[in-house]
């Protein structure tokens, strides 16, 4: 199943370009908030897994936004990966990986434009996003999967000047000027997903791969992630967890390079779907 969010409204996607409105196949039980959707996690799953609703919506690209818009928790994961610590000059992480959070104003969807502050340097990050569907606390690894709505792909777009500056960094400060965490283009539910643990994703500008890298590499999987935050944090439905990047970063490259006006920015998911952002 494919929940997307089209014109502030949710949808399920049933083929290429059509969608079904959930509020009106649902006779308004469901949405029209994709947000809502979350809240009512188990009802709607079971709804859906029977309705077979006609599609009555043609998908605008353009009109996508997050499929989980205005989550009350955006977590994110830093330093996931060996080769992404090695290469920005981090030990990687053993125990707890680097927890920190970005504000819910950065959250765009899967298209568009989004604005460069003015003399940064801003970075790409290419990341699977996991959007939670049951309240998570205190879970196990094994049992954290059943608490996960579904994965979408998403940009940890970081600003390196703004997050070095100061005595410690500024991780999640850098990190959400407006535009600064797109994600999309819709959730896709676990039982679409062949191997939810090995999911190859990338990033390219203006057609150069920059980033290449699989999941199976995260130091933390997504579940043992999920276990991890919940030990401390009450995880809600509609939360949203940036699970890391891979090495390929602007940041660890020599020399340096970062994200210019006028340049595009595609990003995908194995299985799941891509994005595109161009930059002013």
């Amino acid at each position: 199943m494919r929940i997307a969010n089209h014109a502030g409204r949710a949808v399920l996607v049933v083929s290429d370009g059509k969608a079904a409105d959930i509020a009106t196949a649902s006779d308004g039980r469901f949405g029209p908030a994709p947000q809502s959707v979350y809240d009512q996690w188990d009802a709607f799953t079971a709804w859906a897994a029977t309705a077979a609703p006609a599609p009555d919506v043609e998908i605008d690209a353009a009109r996508l936004g997050s499929p989980s818009p205005a989550p009350s928790q955006v977590i994110a994961i830093g330093l996931n990966y060996a080769d992404h610590a090695a290469e920005t000059g981090f030990e990687p992480p053993k125990d707890l990986p680097p927890v920190f959070t970005k504000f819910a104003s950065s959250i765009t969807g899967p298209y568009g434009e989004i604005a460069l502050p003015d003399g940064g340097h801003t970075d790409w990050e290419v990341e699977v996003v996991a959007v939670i569907g049951r309240t998570a606390h205190r879970v196990t690894a094994d049992a954290a999967w059943d608490h996960v709505a579904g994965l979408s792909v998403g940009q940890d777009l970081s600003e390196r000047i703004l997050q070095f500056t100061g005595e410690a960094p500024q991780f999640g400060f850098a990190k959400s000027y407006p535009g600064f965490a797109p994600i999309g283009p819709w959730l896709v539910t676990l039982d679409e997903i062949p191997d939810r643990d090995d999911l190859a994703l990338g990033c390219a500008i203006d057609g150069e791969t920059v980033q290449d890298g699989r999941t199976s590499k995260l130091i933390f999987s997504i579940p043992r992630t999920i276990a991890k935050l919940s030990q401390v944090i009450t995880l809600r439905p509609g939360d949203v967890i940036f699970t890391g990047t891979p090495d390929g970063v602007g940041l660890g490259m020599d020399p340096q390079r970062f994200l210019r006006p006028g340049e595009t920015l595609r990003t995908w998911v194995e299985g799941i779907g891509e994005m595109e952002h161009t930059f002013r």
